[in-house]
């Protein structure tokens, strides 16, 4: 089983991703490795690599338009009313800012799509905040790593539409076929997962205050002082006065935009026409300028592009999985070796999935590679069709979270790091795996025997 062509291509993914090697390098050297072993030539590795890339085009034009959407709302500064409100007139205790928090990140993965751009705008006006209420931050990286991941996970909206679709479109490349609008029917189980976690690490792990210094007394990057003032229209920041923005016309258009958007999603189950339509309300309401399109949707391509790519890539190397011909060996050698246990297959899966996304860092990329794998492998052993979705919806979910390359993790240190508190690794990784990881492997496991 180790000289399996899956086994070494899968291995050496991992292996180089974990070696900070671009993805997209990574998948295709793997892709190349399983050809070789699997006695195909380097050419027609590579045809069938770019034949099969095509199986996500659609993904990849989800990924552009909807990040010109998000590039368009964050332009109009839509945004920056919501979190200017939050840092001047949040009260209450630090629990509760911490589920404000996670409610209003939400909204960027599905009402209003900016993924994790609303990070720089929300967070750093908030530091203070935290600081006097004495919130360990752990806690709120927590927080924006359940808003950034948790919609996706179970919601068939926004980027979870994508996910979801992925999650269908692979299935049935691999023998598979599952109709639409099932995937959620059982995603809500890893979602459920993740709002245990987010209660475990904010009413339990992190409750306890945590003391940070200001910024003075840490000499951190200046760009926020101690405190800042309210003064009419304007916040005194760094002695500096920025201007409080106030709602618009533009705003009105651009949340019409975002609104309409959702609605074309949820009706017509086209994410594209949903961006596309949104875009055309921002424009004719003039939210948006004509000139201003080419920059936009140069802002969506630099914003989502790479991930794009990636899925793209993803999809040819799932392709090259497949030809090798080492699936059907696999499966007869674990099935053999688990004798029909679910409980152990599961378990196993699950892992896999953890080690192949906790390496690219993506979980939408990881589920063209498992569901070549875990479709045969799943039925040989008896697991029912919602029970394979569940467990290649879990497997892939969970190495967004703790992930060091994930932007779930990314965003969340960003935002959180502004004085020079807040560690990557420890503070939002180890954290987000402990808290999300855990919880979506025991329900993943659970509901796939149940199922």
């Amino acid at each position: 089983m180790l000289a399996n062509p899956v086994v070494i291509s899968v291995t050496v993914m991992i292996v180089l991703c974990l070696f900070k090697l671009n993805v997209i390098v990574a998948l295709i050297v793997a892709a190349i490795a399983g050809g070789i072993v699997a006695n195909i030539p380097i050419g027609e590795t590579m045809q069938i690599l770019i034949g099969g890339m095509g199986g996500n085009s659609e993904t990849a034009l989800n990924y552009i338009l909807l990040g010109a959407l998000a590039a368009s709302i964050h332009k109009t500064g839509v945004a920056t009313i919501l979190t200017q409100t939050l840092s001047q007139k949040m009260k209450g205790t630090g629990k509760t800012l911490v589920f404000i928090i996670a409610f209003v990140s939400i909204f960027s993965q599905n009402l209003i799509p900016v993924h994790i751009a609303f990070i720089p705008i929300l967070i750093p006006p908030l530091i203070m905040v935290m600081n006097k209420l004495k919130i360990d931050r752990r806690a709120v990286a927590c927080a924006l790593t359940f808003g950034l991941k948790a919609p996706y996970v179970a919601l068939p909206v926004g980027y979870g539409l994508i996910f979801h679709n992925i999650i269908r479109d692979e299935m049935t490349a691999s023998g598979l076929t599952v109709g639409d609008g099932v995937v959620w029917r059982v995603m809500w189980i890893p979602g459920l997962a993740m709002v245990v976690g987010l209660l475990v690490a904010v009413l339990f792990t992190y409750k306890s205050p945590r003391e940070y210094k200001f910024l003075e007394e840490t000499g951190g990057n200046g760009d926020y002082k101690a405190s800042n003032e309210t003064n009419g229209d304007t916040v005194i920041r760094n002695d500096e006065k920025v201007e409080v923005v106030k709602l618009n016309k533009d705003h009105i258009f651009s949340l019409i935009g975002a609104v309409a958007a959702l609605v074309m999603q949820l009706t017509m189950g086209s994410l594209a026409l949903g961006a596309i339509l949104g875009l055309l309300i921002m424009l004719v309401g003039g939210a948006i300028k004509w000139n201003s399109i080419d920059d936009l949707v140069k802002s969506g391509i630099g914003m989502m592009g790479f991930i794009a790519f990636v899925m793209l890539v993803a999809s040819g190397y799932g392709q090259v999985i497949r030809a090798t011909g080492g699936v059907e060996t696999l499966v007869d050698s674990v099935s053999g070796i688990i004798g029909g246990n679910q409980f152990i297959a599961a378990t196993v899966m699950i892992g896999l999935g953890l080690l192949i996304t906790m390496g690219i860092g993506t979980s939408f990329g990881t589920i063209p590679i498992i569901a070549a794998i875990y479709v045969p492998l799943a039925a040989a052993i008896g697991f029912s069709p919602m029970a394979t979705i569940l467990l290649i919806g879990s497997a892939a979910a969970l190495g967004d979270a703790g992930s060091p390359a994930s932007d779930s993790t990314l965003g969340p240190t960003a935002g959180l790091n502004v004085d020079g508190q807040h560690e990557h690794i420890w503070d939002t990784c180890v954290p987000t795996f402990i808290h999300y990881n855990i919880p979506i492997i025991i329900f993943g496991i659970i509901g796939a025997i149940i199922l």
